[in-house]
């Protein structure tokens, strides 16, 4: 039995009503030069071992930047670095020739002025329909700054802020008391 026939459209504009976090994902492909790419579709996975998944696009030129056991770096972007996050959406190979905002670093570059930083090591890989899916194993982690992520929703940037009348939840430890 089958379902209803979904259009790419509708899928995207589904998914698109999850809000996400942006980052920028760097390595160094086989042939020694830099890669990068704007990515959404990053989670932790795992505190122990630390284990974090992204996904690229098997049309992605990047893709082969990403063997097993090949460093690469996720980084966290700012609520102010929406150009950023546009400069590594392109489809080009241009990416750091013009770019001051990273540091040369040949494994993996490393962008400046981020969130956050995790530095890894690919873990394992895994094919799933037209994306690959990373799962990285984090070795190192800078935080550089402060202040608001930015957010992606509906095929529109903006920043998340906590509520400051929030309470702090850390589902990791307290889940039970506080989920229930």
């Amino acid at each position: 039995m089958s379902g209803p026939t979904l259009s790419k459209r509708e899928l995207r504009d589904a998914f698109g009503l999850f809000a996400t976090g942006v980052t920028v994902v760097t390595a160094v492909s086989p042939d020694g030069e830099p890669v990068g790419l704007t990515a959404n579709s990053f989670t932790s996975v795992s505190l122990e071992p630390p284990l974090l998944l992204w996904c690229v696009a098997n049309s992605s030129s990047s893709r082969h930047a990403f063997p097993v056991e090949a460093p690469f770096a996720v980084h966290i972007l700012a609520h102010d670095q929406r150009d950023l996050a546009l400069h590594f959406a392109r489809r080009s190979h241009e990416k750091f020739d013009t770019d001051a905002q990273w540091r040369a670093n040949p494994f993996p570059p490393q962008v400046a002025d981020v969130l956050c930083r995790f530095e890894c090591r690919v873990h394992s890989s895994h094919p799933a329909g037209d994306h690959l899916i990373i799962v990285g194993e984090v070795t190192a982690i800078t935080r550089q700054r402060t202040g608001g992520a930015l957010a992606f929703l509906s095929g529109r940037f903006g920043s998340f802020h906590a509520d400051r009348g929030s309470p702090h939840v850390d589902v990791w430890h307290s889940w039970r008391d506080e989920w229930v």
